[in-house]
């Protein structure tokens, strides 16, 4: 994993947009982002049970697999949005990139490869797209059944009660 902060350059979402700036694993812990690099699936088997998840599933994102859905799919993911639940994700393959807003409300940018795995605080603004490849594999995780409800960011989800319980705690 590797963490920056965006460069807010125009171009594709895909690209890197390093500014040079780096961010280290300490500040990602201030906003509530916790990493592992695990090399095999017994370490999110260890991280998932501490965590009480109990389901799990795996999803592709390139055009091969989605085919003409592909790049609004892609658009989507990168809708700033949140979950009021949180948010892990371990990657099988492939790379892509994990946005979250600072507490400054501007964008931290990871790129995550094989082997990596993000945990996402509930009510954290943030956004997913794949790098110029086109292609990753991801295992998410879920307490219970799976359920992947984006609110897209707007005014009225300051009173969603996973927002302000994040606020409260960064």
């Amino acid at each position: 994993m590797k963490a920056y902060w965006f460069d807010n350059k125009e171009g594709d979402q895909r690209e890197d947009h390093d500014s040079g700036r780096s961010v280290d694993a300490e500040y990602l812990s201030k906003l509530g982002v916790l990493y592992r690099h695990c090399s095999c699936i017994d370490g999110v088997d260890i991280i998932a049970s501490e965590r009480s998840y109990k389901n799990r599933d795996e999803i592709i994102v390139s055009p091969e697999k989605m085919g003409s859905a592909y790049e609004d799919k892609v658009k989507m993911f990168f809708n700033e949005h949140l979950h009021e639940d949180e948010e892990i994700r371990y990657i099988l393959d492939g790379e892509g990139f994990f946005d979250v807003r600072s507490i400054e409300d501007k964008w931290v940018r990871m790129r995550l490869e094989k082997g990596d795995l993000i945990i996402l605080p509930a009510g954290i603004y943030h956004r997913f797209t794949t790098d110029s490849k086109n292609y990753i594999k991801a295992m998410r995780l879920f307490k219970d059944e799976p359920k992947w409800t984006p609110l897209n960011r707007a005014p009225e989800l300051d009173s969603v009660p996973a927002r302000q319980e994040y606020v409260s705690r960064a």
